[in-house]
Parts: structure tokens; sequence; C-alpha cells
């Protein structure tokens, strides 16, 4: 299983990616890094008293959304070469939420073509808005950012589309997403379904990807071939640290603490790495 790190590429970690980017690309490799510079998420084999808290060699899955890198493309581009793989969220729902007006869903989707053209994005995902403009609508723009970008997108299955919706995505696409997980719309109690849905995806080798699922018991029940999660980054909200315990992430709860939020962030990063590489060969 993959798992796709999200969230802190962009958005409000941005600041921090794009420093140390810029030192990374310098070349500065003799200095002394430390934890507060944010300078060592890349970097490997530096100093004893950094080990610990130095980027391995090994490179993240990431995840991001088009609504916060659309106006970063430059910075992203010199980003990726250190990501394993680099899946793209439409961003759609982000911007229904950061916007009182009404979308024009035709000049968004060739907006979002014309950046996946540009920046040479393989995988990305459909603007999954079946909720606001209706199934219908969804497969007519996903038809014309397929057009677009000459290349299949990600379809995302909703609850609403159904089981026979499900039977027509695993035999029209090689990779496809369930969505509504990190909504509730798909309940906790509800997951035992993922079971029949991985099986049919599974006879036609179809590739499965879990928007937002992270449930650490789930993923060694459901065998996703790749998920993401933010988790890494609202750790130090909720006052504590990840901990990959050698087959699993815990939480170790810092009590009666404040937790520095750019270092907590940084070290929970390199934890859900940790869990990442071990996921992707033995779950």
């Amino acid at each position: 299983m993959l798992i796709y790190l999200a969230g802190g590429v962009t958005g409000n970690l941005f600041k921090l990616w794009k420093e140390m980017m810029k030192i990374y690309l310098a070349g500065t490799y003799s200095q002394p890094f430390v934890i507060e510079e944010a300078m060592k998420i890349f970097l490997a084999g530096i100093q004893d008293k950094t080990k610990d808290f130095v980027f391995k060699t090994e490179k993240p899955y990431i995840l991001e959304s088009y609504f916060y890198i659309k106006e970063q493309n430059q910075w992203i581009l010199k980003m990726r070469p250190f990501f394993k793989e680099f899946l793209l969220d439409s961003g759609a729902f982000t911007f229904i939420q950061n916007n009182s007006t009404k979308c024009n869903w035709d000049k968004y989707v060739e907006d979002y073509a014309n950046f996946i053209n540009i920046q040479k994005i393989d995988l990305f995902f459909e603007l999954d808005i079946d909720s606001i403009v209706g199934i219908k609508e969804v497969e007519r723009l996903r038809n014309k950012l397929e057009k677009l970008t000459n290349k299949q997108c990600i379809p995302v299955w909703h609850k609403s589309r159904g089981k026979e919706y499900w039977s027509k995505m695993i035999s029209d696409y090689k990779y496809i997403a369930i969505g509504g997980i990190v909504s509730g719309e798909i309940k906790q109690n509800e997951y035992y379904y993922f079971n029949y849905f991985l099986n049919e995806a599974n006879k036609n080798n179809v590739k499965v990807h879990g928007l937002g699922f992270t449930n650490l018991v789930g993923l060694k029940q459901y065998k996703f071939y790749s998920v993401d999660s933010t988790a890494w980054l609202y750790g130090n909200r909720g006052g504590f640290l990840y901990h990959f315990n050698g087959k699993s992430i815990e939480k170790i709860i810092e009590k009666n603490k404040r937790l520095r939020g750019k270092e907590a962030a940084i070290h929970n990063f390199n934890e859900w790495l940790k869990f990442s590489n071990y996921a992707e060969i033995n779950l």
C-alpha cells in the first residue's frame, strides 16, 4: 500500500517548504543544520546530533491540491524530482469553501488541464463535485478534462453513485478512488463494504486510492493500493507527536506541554515517512 502525505507541501506550510527548498538547491550540505531552520527534510547523513530529524534518502509520496499550488507552479516543479510519486487533487471543494461567488466550472477545468499539461502531471483526480452539480455534469467535466490533457484522470466514487457505477468505473479505468471518507459520507460502520469494492477492482487489475483514509486498523484490513493523510501535519495541534514503532504509527501525548508547531510537523512528517515506506512493502 502506498501512503501519500498530503497538505504540507503548499497551504499552511508552504513558506517552510519553500525556504527549505531554496537552501537545498544552493547545495549547502556542509552547514550544521538544526531543526528550527527546517532544512533537513531532504538531507541525509548530516552530523550525529541532528541525524534523528533528518529527512532520509527515501523519497516521499506526495498529494497536493491544485487550489494551493496553481499560483506556485514554478516552485513545485523544482520540488517534484524529490518525490517518489505525485498525485494532484482538483481542489474543487477547497475552491468552493474559499469563494462565495459561483464558479465557472468549464473555466476551472480548462485552467486545471492547462496546469496539468504544463507540469506534465500524470496522476490527477477528476472534479468529484457530484453533490453540487450532479453526476451528469461531473461526467461532462471529466470528459472535457481528459480531452484537454489527452490522459485519463482518476475518477472518484461516492456513495451516491451506487454499486453499478463502481462496476462501470473498474471497467473503464485502471486507477480509481473512493471519496467521502473524510467528510463522513461513508461512516466507519460501513467500512466493511470496502472489501467488496476492493475485491471487484482487484479482479480487473484496477488500483484503488482511499482519499483521506488512514484508519490504522483499517489499513491492515482493507487492501487499498494507495491512501493519503494529513495526520502528520495536525498532530501538533492536538498536542501529540507521532512515532513509528516498526510496524505502525502511534501517538505520543505531550501532556501539559505546548508543542512548537513547525518542529512538531517536521518530526511527524519523518515518522509518517517511515510508516509510508513500511506500508509500501508490508501493507
